[in-house]
C-alpha cells in the first residue's frame, strides 16, 4: 500500500496536476475570502471563517473529482490495471494507497488556508476572539467530505475508462450525497413524515453538526461508514474485471 500511495504522490507532483490542484483551490478562496465583497472576511463585523466552510464543499465537487478522474480510468486505458493487479499487492491495498494520496493531495490543499484562521485571530477584537472549536471542528468536517467525495471518484474513475465520464459521474454522486437527500426531504411525501431522517442520510446534516465544534460520535460513524461503503464498491468494481 505503501509504494502505491508513494507512486500515486509522485504522480501528483511530478507533474503539473498537484501544483494546479493546490493553487486553483488557494486563489478561489483568496479571492473569495479577501476580494469579492459578498464573501469577505473583511466585510464581517466579527472574526468568522464561515464562508471558507460554506464555500469549500462547492469547490470540492469539481475539484476532487478532477483529482480522482484518472487513479483507474487513465489506468484502464492504457492497460496497466491488469499489470498492477497481477503484482503482488491486494486490491484492498491499491485502493487505499490511491484514496490516501487523493486525500493527502487535498489536505495539502487545505493547509496553507491556516493562514487565514491566523489572520482572522490577530484581526479579533479584543485579539483572539474567534470560536476555535467550531473552526476546528469545520476543518475535521471538512476533511471527512472530503474523504467521501474521493471514494466516490474512485468509484466513478474504476467503472469506466473514460476521465471525463469519471468526472461527471463522481460530481453527480458527489452533490447526490451532500446536497441531494436535503433536496429530497422537501418532497411533499417526505415533509413532516420523516424528512430529518431523509435528511440525516446526506453530508451536509453531518457537516453542518460538527461544524459546531462538537464532534459527535454518530457524525463520525456516518462518515466512516459512507466511506468504507463506497471504497467497498471500488473494490467489487475492480472484482468483475476478474470476473
Amino acid at each position: 500500500m505503501l509504494s502505491i500511495y508513494k507512486k500515486e504522490l509522485n504522480a501528483f507532483f511530478s507533474s503539473l496536476i498537484g501544483y494546479v490542484v493546490i493553487g486553483v483551490f488557494l486563489l478561489i478562496m483568496g479571492l473569495a475570502l479577501w476580494v469579492f465583497p459578498d464573501t469577505s472576511l473583511l466585510e464581517y463585523p466579527y472574526a468568522t471563517l464561515s464562508p471558507l466552510f460554506d464555500l469549500a464543499p462547492m469547490i470540492f465537487l469539481f475539484l476532487i473529482p478532477a483529482i480522482t478522474m484518472r487513479s483507474f480510468a487513465e489506468e484502464q486505458q492504457t492497460g496497466t490495471l491488469e499489470l498492477l493487479v497481477s503484482k503482488p499487492v491486494s486490491e484492498n491495498q491499491i485502493i487505499l494507497g490511491k484514496f490516501l494520496a487523493d486525500l493527502s493531495l487535498v489536505a495539502f490543499a487545505l493547509l496553507p488556508t491556516l493562514l487565514y484562521y491566523y489572520t482572522e485571530y490577530q484581526l479579533g477584537d479584543p485579539k483572539g476572539n474567534l470560536d476555535s472549536g467550531a473552526i476546528a471542528g469545520s476543518y475535521i468536517g471538512l476533511l471527512l467530505l472530503a474523504a467521501i467525495f474521493v471514494s466516490i471518484g474512485l468509484l466513478a474513475s474504476s467503472l469506466t475508462n473514460n476521465q471525463i465520464i469519471a468526472f461527471l459521474l463522481a460530481v453527480f454522486l458527489s452533490f447526490l450525497m451532500h446536497w441531494g437527500f436535503y433536496f429530497f426531504s422537501k418532497l411533499p411525501v417526505f415533509v413532516g413524515k420523516g424528512d430529518d431522517l431523509v435528511q440525516m442520510l446526506g453530508i451536509d446534516y453531518h457537516y453542518a453538526s460538527i461544524s459546531k465544534g462538537v464532534v459527535d460520535s454518530r457524525d463520525l460513524l456516518y462518515y466512516f461508514s459512507v466511506i468504507i461503503f463506497f471504497l467497498a464498491l471500488t473494490r467489487l468494481s475492480l472484482e468483475r474485471r476478474k470476473w
